[in-house]
């Protein structure tokens, strides 16, 4: 999960009767020298074009590399440990910060800057896993588990502020247009964690969180200095509702911490739309966490699963990148139902793996179309949840959904080992497929502007 300043974003109107913070007034100043004073010679769109795709592409695999770390890297850490797949299973647990992240979502829009929230996330990610990767050689699993669950949190943190930053520095359309690099950049974060994997079977799983460590500290570096600065929009009820300045100091907190969550739900189609979002990734959530198990019981080591992984994720990119190129094209009403049917049929690819039992070659060609297919349809759920975000409440709304959508792969992946134990992999897989269908028919029936 990064350059200039996106100069299309104007500065915002200050709220009648509140002067702006001086925060914002510097805020504001840099936002104006930056786009190009009258006269000064603005850069040209593909000038524009460049910067923004550069620290679009930094945050968000900035964002996607601790991701990888507590889902696909700590699985694989518990499966050469040789865990149980109950235990692997329990790994989804670490999902639960993403779960969990809209409780304190409103702390970035109330408290700061989503600017200032992204950076130290980063730099608190990096002393983790510097910790990380001097427990993990160790044998001390309860600490190394342990460590793993404070990376989540602080990984579910960025997760928040990095989402809030694109959507305030970009307008609506570009939130579209660029939609296809940021899962592209997200993904490639993924591979990073796969090639992490691959690299620790062939070094140490220790070695690999250093390296994880010292790119996260390099990344905190380079946005801390180059990262624009966005204006940011009132909040709606600011203009509304002027009696919240003067009301008790409690009541007025608990107003404000509230009201994201109201607005949220105040949206047209709510239920359907809440419903979609929980539902679309289910079945992929439960055949990504028994994916590694799956590959192991196929033969494959843990570098060689490390391998196919990152030559799967690299599918999964140019995935993401075609799914924004289709969505900008034909837009998200016309979209939206095909690409979640191709992304539910995809799952019978992995039920084709279980059962048949193919050869390496054959391995390698249905992860990498399985995660092709996956990638498009990442790209279709990102632009539906950004079009559920409303003006001044863009990183708790985009808390809030993203939140909803990890929910099943956290639950779903947290019976998956027990399910897969009791049924076998043929089996599990057949549900997992079976599990997707409602999200498929829920496409349907959700908003599509």
């Amino acid at each position: 999960m990064e350059a200039a300043v996106t100069s299309h974003k104007s500065v915002e109107p200050a709220v009648p009767g509140r002067a702006a913070l001086p925060e914002q007034r510097a805020e504001a100043a840099g936002r104006s020298a930056a786009a190009g004073a009258p006269g000064a010679g603005a850069p040209d769109a593909a000038a524009r074009g460049a910067s923004r795709g550069l620290w679009i592409s930094s945050t968000y695999f900035a964002e996607g590399l601790p991701y990888a770390i507590a889902h696909k890297v700590a699985g694989e850490f518990f499966t050469a440990a040789g865990a149980s797949l109950e235990i692997i299973g329990l790994v989804s647990l670490y999902g639960l910060p993403w779960n969990l992240k809209f409780l304190w979502s409103p702390l970035v829009d109330l408290h700061g800057s989503s600017r200032r929230w992204l950076v130290g996330a980063e730099i608190a990610l990096a002393v983790i896993l510097l910790g990380l990767a001097a427990a993990a050689d160790s044998g001390a699993l309860g600490l190394v588990a342990a460590l793993f669950g404070l990376v989540a949190v602080a990984a579910a943190t960025h997760d928040i502020a990095v989402d809030g930053f694109y959507l305030q520095a970009l307008d609506k359309d570009a939130q579209a247009a660029f939609s296809g690099l940021r899962v592209g950049a997200y993904r490639l974060a993924l591979l990073a964690g796969a090639l992490l994997v691959a690299f620790a079977g062939w070094a140490s799983f220790g070695a690999s969180f250093g390296v994880a460590a010292i790119g996260l500290a390099l990344l905190a570096g380079a946005h801390g200095v180059g990262l624009p600065r966005p204006a940011v929009a009132a909040r709606p009820e600011a203009a509304a509702a002027p009696r919240v300045a003067t009301a008790p100091g409690a009541a007025a907190g608990l107003r404000r911490y509230v009201e994201p969550f109201r607005a949220f739900l105040r949206q047209p189609r709510i239920a359907s739309s809440l419903a979609f979002i929980l539902c679309y990734r289910a079945g992929d959530a439960l055949m990504f966490a028994m994916s590694s198990p799956l590959l192991k019981s196929l033969g494959l080591d843990t570098a060689a699963r490390g391998n196919v992984g990152g030559i799967g994720t690299v599918a999964s990119i140019a995935g993401s990148t075609l799914g924004g190129v289709i969505i900008k094209r034909w837009g998200l009403a016309r979209t939206i139902f095909p690409i979640a049917l191709a992304q539910s049929l995809a799952i019978l690819l992995y039920v084709a793996l279980a059962w048949s039992r193919p050869t390496l070659p054959w391995i390698v060609a249905l992860v990498t179309l399985e995660q092709f297919i996956a990638g498009v349809g990442t790209a279709v759920l990102v632009v539906f949840l950004m079009r559920r975000c409303m003006d001044g409440y863009k990183s708790s709304h985009f808390a809030i959904g993203s939140a909803l959508m990890s929910v099943s792969a956290t639950f779903a992946g947290s019976v998956s080992g027990y399910l897969a134990a009791g049924v076998g992999f043929t089996a599990f897989f057949a549900i997992a497929f079976a599990a997707s269908i409602p999200g498929v028919v829920l496409s349907r029936w959700v908003p599509r502007d």
